[in-house]
C-alpha cells in the first residue's frame, strides 16, 4: 500500500529522490510525470495542496476539483512511493515567505493572473524545503510556470534537479489538464483551435486560424525564446509558441516548441 503523509515529522523516515508536486485532481498527464520521476529514483513523493496562494479569488479556489481518496489510488498505480498531504498549516505556519516572481511572472499569464506566479513560487519553495529532494518534476504544458521555477532553482542556489516533462494530449491536441472535465461537448470543438493554432507555421496563420473560431476568447498569443521568456527575434535560436484563452469562461493554456509538429 502507498504510504499516506500529513505531518513534516512523517517526512523524515527516509530521503526523497524526487518530488512530484500537484495540486490533486490527478489524470494521465500527472502519472507521466510520476512515471518521468520514477526513472529518476526509488523514492517518489507526490504532494497534494490546493495552494490559496496562487488563485485570485476564492470562488476558482473552493471550485477546484477535489478527488483525493481517488488520487491516493491514482498515485499507487503510477509507481509512486507516497503522497504528502498536508494541510494549510503545515504549508504556512507562521508568517508567509513569499517568493518574487519578478518581472516575467507578470507577463503573459501573470498579466492575467496577478500575483500568481508569486503564489506558485512561494509554496514550491516551501515544499522544496520541508521535502528535501534531490529532484522535482514539473510539466512543459505550464511554460512560463516551469521557466520561473527553473530561475528561482538557479538563483537561489538550491540542490534540485528541476525536470521537465512533456505535455500530454487528448486526441484532438487539446492538453490535458484537471479544467478540461468542466468542458461541455461544445466546449471540446471550440477547444481545438488552440492546437490547429499551435501548429501553423507564422504567428500570422495562426492568429487566422483563432479567428474564424469566434467561440475562442484569445487573450495572448505570441513567440517567446525559451531561454529568456522574451519575444522571440528572426534569429533566435529556441523558439516557443504560447497561448491562452477562454472557452465557456474557463481559461486554457498551452505552447509547443517551434518545429515540432505532431
Amino acid at each position: 500500500m502507498i504510504k499516506v503523509i500529513n505531518s513534516v515529522d512523517d517526512l523524515a523516515y527516509q530521503k526523497w529522490d524526487v518530488l512530484v508536486p500537484t495540486m490533486g485532481a490527478l489524470h494521465v498527464g500527472h502519472q507521466s510525470l510520476i512515471e518521468i520521476a520514477k526513472t529518476k529514483g526509488e523514492n517518489v513523493l507526490v504532494s497534494i495542496f490546493v495552494n490559496p496562494l496562487q488563485f485570485e479569488n476564492k470562488e476558482d479556489l473552493n471550485n477546484y476539483p477535489k478527488t483525493l481518496e481517488q488520487d491516493i489510488k491514482f498515485a499507487q498505480a503510477a509507481g509512486a512511493t507516497a503522497v504528502f498531504i498536508p494541510d494549510e498549516s503545515t504549508i504556512y505556519p507562521g508568517e508567509i515567505e513569499r517568493v518574487s516572481a519578478g518581472e516575467i511572472g507578470d507577463l503573459y499569464e501573470g498579466a492575467s493572473r496577478p500575483k500568481h506566479f508569486t503564489g506558485v513560487l512561494t509554496v514550491v519553495k516551501r515544499l522544496f524545503d520541508l521535502v528535501k529532494p534531490k529532484a522535482a518534476v514539473f510539466g512543459e504544458k505550464d511554460f512560463q510556470q516551469l521557466f520561473l521555477i527553473k530561475r528561482m532553482v538557479s538563483q537561489l542556489v538550491l540542490p534540485i534537479e528541476i525536470i521537465s516533462a512533456p505535455t500530454i494530449r487528448e486526441e484532438n491536441g487539446l492538453a490535458i489538464s484537471s479544467r478540461n472535465i468542466r468542458l461541455d461537448k461544445s466546449g471540446e470543438k471550440i477547444s481545438e483551435v488552440i492546437y490547429k493554432a499551435l501548429t501553423m507555421p507564422t504567428i500570422e496563420q495562426a492568429k487566422n486560424e483563432i479567428s474564424n473560431e469566434p467561440g475562442f476568447k484569445l487573450d495572448y498569443l505570441e513567440i517567446i525564446d525559451e531561454a529568456t521568456f522574451e519575444k522571440a527575434k528572426p534569429d533566435t535560436q529556441n523558439k516557443r509558441v504560447i497561448i491562452a484563452g477562454w472557452v465557456n469562461n474557463l481559461r486554457l493554456i498551452d505552447n509547443m516548441p517551434m518545429g515540432i509538429r505532431k
